[in-house]
């Protein structure tokens, strides 16, 4: 019998295809089991403990995106006990690693509501103040170099809720000082947005307004940066408004407190740029 041989390219040809198939197989068989079924990714066979150690190093190997998944499917597959409680908290916070404010928000809400007794339930509520501390988005204002206290600060004042909770409900709690820390910062950004505010009453023509803003930044953030600046604005709307009394007032608890403030010598307040002038909120690029 005679057989059909091939030229010695096609036979290297051949030899190639019949290589790449045996690699196709060998992807295949590691893909399906040996009897053709699909094999189940490790989220799905792992029991608690091994998949509950599983997304703790990826989280620590900072693989952020991949812990999402593994604590998500945790809490799915053993939505009750110690371990699933934890992972809640860890599916939280990676996504806060992830910039996902709303999804970090709402797991470490539901935590909260039904969790109340958890031993982490400090460090539950510090996360929650947290989130709310990085939403607005500022690693953008940092490569504008924008004023962030001239934008809205929602989350900046709902932050400041949520470390005063921390600190209120849990005094003693190790998150205690640092939220008491950044509760100052967040005061003296929302006593400068509030004065912001005023400055832009004030350079309107709308003297009452900006005494009436000048008021609620020394009641409301009271020993911030900014109570000198909030008397000042006392102190010339008043005489805007013919009020020389008050403003002598204004002037005299400058005089007492803060006697190096530019009021006292006829330098306050500087003039803002122009672009500032129309449109105050848009925050100042800076120089």
């Amino acid at each position: 019998m005679k057989f059909m041989t091939l030229s010695h390219p096609s036979r290297l040809l051949a030899i190639l295809f019949l290589l790449a198939s045996l690699s196709a197989c060998q992807t295949t068989k590691e893909f399906f089991g040996m009897d053709g079924t699909k094999k189940q990714p490790e989220t799905e066979t792992l029991e608690l403990e091994p998949l509950y150690a599983l997304g703790v190093k990826e989280l620590e190997d900072q693989n952020y995106d991949t812990a999402e998944r593994t604590f998500t499917r945790l809490v799915a597959r053993f939505p009750y006990g110690e371990l699933s409680e934890k992972a809640q908290i860890n599916l939280a916070y990676t996504q806060y690693k992830l910039a996902k404010p709303e999804e970090a928000t709402s797991s470490i809400s539901r935590f909260i509501k039904t969790y109340p007794t958890n031993p982490d339930i400090d460090y539950a509520y510090y996360l929650k103040a947290l989130i709310n501390f990085d939403r607005e988005n500022r690693w953008l204002a940092k490569i504008a170099r924008l004023d962030t206290s001239a934008r809205d600060l929602g989350a900046a004042q709902q932050s400041y809720n949520d470390f005063n909770d921390v600190v209120r409900r849990f005094p003693t709690s190790k998150y205690a000082e640092e939220s008491r820390q950044r509760m100052i910062y967040l005061r003296n950004r929302l006593a400068q947005h509030d004065l912001t505010v005023g400055m832009y009453y004030y350079e309107r023509d709308a003297y009452v307004s900006a005494v009436g803003r000048a008021k609620y930044v020394l009641e409301t953030y009271p020993q911030s940066d900014f109570d000198d600046d909030a008397v000042a604005l006392l102190a010339v709307s008043y005489k805007k408004l013919g009020q020389d009394g008050l403003s002598q007032d204004a002037r005299r608890v400058l005089e007492s407190n803060y006697p190096e403030h530019p009021y006292l010598t006829g330098n306050w307040p500087s003039r803002r740029s122009r672009w500032n002038h129309l449109n105050p909120f848009a925050g100042e690029i800076e120089n």
